[in-house]
């Protein structure tokens, strides 16, 4: 148990308090996209984020607590939770993402039995150098459709960040995004409570309970729902190698050997299967508090689940949720532009640091057509009798660059 709470990335010099703030960081980085899910789908909000604190320490546990990982809604589920729910209901389409995080399970076996050796044959750095690039411009557009409904609060918020980050000291530097946060809506309060703008509805706050049950719904099961959303796991296994690949690259190890791919696939998978079956989304590894770690060099793991404590909070005190849904967007979108783009600076340092030679045409070639693959949203239905998988975006981008890595001559680079 102690090695669950101790572990060989925790900083010395961070005591119980600096560590809870940095948890609370974490915990308000995924906020936004978490509930943007339940909210698209029509599941609860609150039962998203309770599950997503208990996914995420479901995940730490089955990975032995060393791996500095937040799951939050996967977006990845939308369009066919939206489908199965049309035509069969939400508590079948909740079935079938529980299918599909038990199918994680088939696939971490998989790779146990070939081998991580064998399966990181097909990610090379100039595979996943571009793919993790991918990953973070690809949220791009979404940070950017945020800050441009205001672009001086979003300004202010990448400014603060930017400042604490590089002119900070000691653990005031630590904690760029929460200050971020903290600066640009104080602000934005202080203009609203003058009367000069209301740039923030504080009804939300006034009108919500101090404490409430989320409303839990037990998923049920249907073959269709099933074939309808189980094989985006195919897809999202891909997604999944690239975060624990860039997170490794963030610390300084290789996650892909320990734990191992199959205790990460078996943590999200069976968080995911957790989530669904109580009336939550399908949880995934999250690109926004990787990027904080980028940001913040703070790998502890234990940061991570202390914020999943907050998240389980969240979902069982309405005030404190409704408090930080009133951030205004702009200030989210600003400091994601950060987040987002440090992300893509993880894939370019893995090809800086691999020494991938850009003067091969087949490196040039493999490079280019993942990022504009992934950045530009291509996406292939296949059609197996009445199963359709989509590949879109960053998984179609990862396939076509592995399978042009394994067939244009030249060696793995």
């Amino acid at each position: 148990m102690n090695k669950f709470w101790d572990n060989s990335l925790r900083d010395p010099n961070a005591g119980l308090g600096k560590t809870v703030a940095m948890g609370l960081q974490h915990t308000v980085t995924m906020f936004a996209a978490t509930i943007l899910v339940p909210i698209l789908t029509g599941f609860d909000i609150a039962v998203a984020l309770l599950m997503a604190g208990a996914g995420t320490l479901l995940f730490h546990l089955v990975t032995k607590g060393g791996v500095p990982i937040f799951l939050g809604s996967s977006f990845a589920f939308i369009a066919p939770t939206l489908a199965a729910t049309a035509a069969y209901g939400k508590e079948y389409a909740m079935g079938g993402i529980v299918i599909a995080g038990l199918l994680y399970i088939v696939l971490g076996t998989l790779v146990k039995f070939l081998g991580a050796k064998r399966i990181l044959s097909f990610f090379p750095p100039i595979v996943i150098g571009p793919v993790i690039m991918v990953i973070g411009l690809g949220l791009a557009p979404i940070a950017i459709d945020m800050a441009n409904t205001d672009w001086a609060l979003a300004g202010l918020g990448l400014i603060t960040v930017v400042g604490v980050a590089i002119f900070c000291k000691g653990f005031v530097k630590s904690l760029p995004v929460l200050l971020g946060l903290g600066v640009s809506y104080g602000i934005a309060a202080l203009i609203t409570a003058f009367g000069w703008a209301t740039l923030i509805d504080f009804a939300p706050i006034r009108e919500a309970a101090w404490f409430g049950w989320p409303q839990f719904t037990i998923a049920k099961f249907d073959i269709g729902a099933i074939v309808l959303i189980a094989p985006v796991a195919i897809v999202t296994f891909v997604e999944h190698v690239g975060d624990v690949i860039a997170v490794g690259t963030i610390c300084d190890r290789d996650f892909v050997k320990s734990p191992g791919l199959f205790r990460t696939l078996l943590g999200d998978g069976l968080a995911s299967s957790l989530s669904a079956m109580f009336g939550g989304p399908a949880n995934t590894t999250y690109s926004e508090n990787t990027g904080v770690l980028a940001l913040t060099k703070a790998v502890n793991p234990v940061i991570m689940r202390i914020a999943a404590v907050f998240a389980i909070l969240l979902g069982c005190v309405p005030k404190l949720s409704a408090f930080i849904s009133t951030i205004p967007s702009p200030i989210i979108g600003g400091i994601s532009v950060i987040l987002f783009g440090m992300i893509a600076s993880v894939g370019l340092r893995t090809v800086v640091e691999a020494k991938v030679d850009f003067q091969l045409d087949r490196n040039m070639i493999i490079a280019a057509v993942i990022l504009v693959m992934g950045i530009g949203g291509a996406m292939l239905s296949i059609a197996i009798g009445s199963m359709a998988i989509s590949l879109q975006g960053m998984a179609m981008a990862a396939v076509v660059g592995i399978i042009l890595n394994k067939v244009l001559p030249g060696a793995d680079a």
